[in-house]
Formats: structure tokens, C-alpha cells, sequence
């Protein structure tokens, strides 16, 4: 992270001081950018405020989409492919709304930083600063196997919360969209993975050779509804890559709202349980070790979800949701396309497209196989034996 002096850069702090000065009806001034990274048209940064009159943090972090492309460093996310005429703005008027819901939660169940002023014109957001905090990839890094396991199951009991908080608000969140004239959008992230997850059999007969049982089209099908209903809807950021992920002296946060939605909330859990699928991340996840994350979410759900107290249909719907993601990551990855792997290999903890690849479809392989659902299990073994033989 470096201090940002120059223009166009210091016209995104200007526009937030105008912002905070109407907002509190005194002035504000803010010192001492730092870029905090961004991608194509948005640029985000931290900074210091050195006129507080209305007690302000002391940091705060700005976000702004700007009018024309300007890329302060490498990009580290896949770009879904909506229509360029729309995709920035109704990622940021997506995001904004998204803060705007979470930032009413009450403060032990916010999932990240609160919004604390907006320009939806101007395309501003100015947030909390979540302050000192460790990113969550670095701890899935450490050599002690137990801390990653306990570093992922708080990760998932994080989940479990923000889940068990925002049950039954979905009508809230699609006023704030109406308000924000964004709901007539429709929620594109899911619009491309059923897209995307449609094209799968084909990819896999034409790369692979392996052509998929209709019992397992049945399935995927069955899946791919997760995304636009599902009986166990809740609030999701959606892209939660362990980069867009810290931990702090309040616990796991989550950033980034780009994608924020409703959606069945075992699609969350079954992200992590794939190793993070919209990215090439990739962590050793054993089947107990997926088994402890599912336990620890189920704990904070429960109580709203009693139906997920059933151990068999806890795992048939969370088999579900992993094999829609590991679909959904073979359509993004499976293809040779070097600009999309291009796009994640800064994460910090990506891998090589093949082993990323591979690790998911080996891990979704033993999931089913040890929770007795031999029809995935077969299907995932296939698919599994002809990437390594591409290795």
C-alpha cells in the first residue's frame, strides 16, 4: 500500500470531504490517502481525518467508481461477463444498497464495515475503517494444521451469524434496490452461474471425454435453483474469497459487496467447502475438516433452520450446493482463457489452474463418497481421472 499524491486520485478524497461536509454540516478534511488497491473504474483508499468535528473514526476507507477505467494495480478478481454498458454501475449501486442493509444490523452481526455516508450520483462510498486486522488467507497459510482448521471454522460460524441474522429480511434488501433504481437489473452473478453451469456438460464431453448420467443432470439442475431460491434464503456477499476476507479484534469480517445478495445460504458454506471455486485459492480441505466448518455453521443457523438438525438432509444439500460450485468453477477454469486465470493468480493463496482444478473436484469425489452418495461420488471420480491424466 503507498500514499497517493497525485491527481486524478486525490479528486476521489475531494469529493468525500464534500460529502462528509454536507453530511455533518461542518467542514471535514482529509490527509494522507493510501491506496487500498481497485480494479478497472473503481478506486478504493484509506484516509486519515484531520478536522473530526462530529467524532468521524479517526480512518475511514473511500470507494468511488469512477467515470473512466483507471487501474491503480493488477486486478484480482474474475469479471463476470454482464453487458459493459451496465456491469460497473449496478455493481456499485448493488454495493451500496448492501452496505446500506448490513450497516442496520445490529453491530454483533454486521459482517463488515459499516457505511457511514453515500453518494449514489457521485458513485461514493465512505466506510468504517475496520482497523488493524489479519487477512484471512494469510492465516490458512500457517503450518499448524489445527489453527487453518480453526481459522475456517470461525470463518464459517462468521457465515452462520450473518445467516441467522438476515433470515426473513429479503423484502427489506429489494426495497433499498427499488429505492436505488437497481432492482429492474435482476442479480447477474446469478444469471451467469446458471448460464455458466448449463455450458458444463458440454465442457466436460468436448475437454475431457466424460459425459455426465442424467441422474447427475437431475442434480445439477436441482442445484443450480439454489441460486435464485431455496428454502434457507439470507443475506451474502457473495464473493468471498479468502482475499476479500480479515480477521480483527471483532472476528472475521467480510468485504467487498459488489455481488452482495440474497440467495440459499448453504451456497456460502458449500464456496468455502470447494476451496473458494470463483478463483483459482486453493487449501487443503479433508473431509473432516469440511465436516467441522459444516458443524460449526450449522450451530449458528439452527435455531432459525430446524430442518438442517437432520444430519442427512444437512448433507444432500450441501453436497448440492458443492456440486454446483465445482460445475461453476470448471466452467470459468476448465477452458484455456490466460486473461480470466490471468485476472486471480495475485491471490494469495492461488495455484496452479490444473491442481486448483483438480483439488475440487477430488474433494467433492470424497465428500460423497464417505457421505454415501455414490451417484456424485462416480460422476466426480470420472472427471477426476481424466484430469490427472491431463497433468
Amino acid at each position: 500500500m503507498t500514499a497517493i499524491l497525485a491527481e486524478p486520485l486525490s479528486e476521489v478524497v475531494a469529493a468525500a470531504e464534500k460529502l462528509l461536509t454536507r453530511r455533518t454540516g461542518a467542514p471535514v478534511r482529509l490527509v494522507d490517502p493510501v491506496d487500498l488497491g481497485g480494479s478497472g473504474r473503481t478506486v478504493v483508499l484509506r484516509v486519515r481525518v484531520a478536522e473530526n468535528p462530529f467524532s468521524l473514526p479517526r480512518t475511514l476507507v473511500i470507494k468511488q467508481l469512477l467515470e473512466t477505467p483507471h487501474q491503480v494495480g493488477p486486478s484480482r478478481r474474475i469479471e463476470m461477463e454482464f453487458p459493459e454498458h451496465s456491469a460497473g454501475e449496478v455493481a456499485f449501486l448493488r454495493e451500496a444498497v448492501s452496505y446500506q442493509f448490513a450497516t442496520a444490523l445490529a453491530t454483533e452481526t454486521r459482517p463488515g464495515a459499516a457505511l457511514l455516508a453515500h453518494d449514489l450520483e457521485a458513485r461514493l462510498l465512505v466506510l468504517g475503517d475496520l482497523g488493524d486486522s489479519t487477512p484471512f488467507a494469510s492465516l490458512l497459510k500457517n503450518a499448524d494444521p489445527d489453527t487453518v482448521t480453526n481459522s475456517l471454522m470461525a470463518m464459517a460460524q462468521a457465515l452462520g451469524r450473518m445467516h441467522a441474522a438476515t433470515v426473513g429480511r429479503e423484502e427489506d434488501f429489494t426495497a433499498l434496490l427499488r429505492r436505488a433504481e437497481v432492482a429492474h437489473h435482476g442479480d447477474m452473478l446469478v444469471e451467469q452461474a446458471v448460464v455458466s453451469l448449463e455450458a458444463v456438460p458440454t465442457l466436460l464431453a468436448e475437454h475431457l471425454g466424460v459425459e455426465v448420467p442424467t441422474d447427475v443432470l437431475d442434480i445439477a439442475a436441482r442445484a443450480s435453483k439454489l441460486f435464485g431460491g431455496g428454502r434457507f434464503r439470507a443475506f451474502s456477499p457473495s464473493d468471498l474469497c479468502p482475499d476479500n476476507i480479515i480477521v480483527n479484534d471483532e472476528g472475521v469480517r467480510f468485504l467487498d459487496y459488489e455481488w452482495g445478495g440474497f440467495r440459499d445460504a448453504t451456497l456460502d458454506l458449500a464456496f468455502a467447502l470447494v476451496s473458494f471455486p470463483a478463483c483459482l485459492c486453493s487449501i487443503d480441505l479433508s473431509y473432516e475438516r469440511a465436516r467441522a466448518m459444516t458443524e460449526a455453521w450449522r450451530a449458528e443457523v439452527v435455531g432459525m433452520w430446524p430442518t438442517l438438525a437432520d444430519d442427512d438432509f444437512l448433507t444432500e444439500r450441501v453436497l448440492d450446493a458443492q456440486l454446483a460450485w465445482v460445475w461453476l468453477s470448471t466452467a470459468l477454469f476448465l477452458p484455456e482463457d490466460y486473461t480470466r486465470i490471468a485476472a486471480v493468480r495475485e491471490h494469495q493463496l492461488s495455484a496452479p489452474r490444473a491442481d486448483a482444478l483438480l483439488a475440487r473436484w477430488e474433494g467433492l469425489s470424497t465428500f460423497a463418497e464417505k457421505s454415501g452418495h455414490d451417484v456424485i461420488a462416480e460422476h466426480a471420480s470420472r472427471v477426476v481421472a481424466r484430469l490427472r491424466e491431463r497433468v
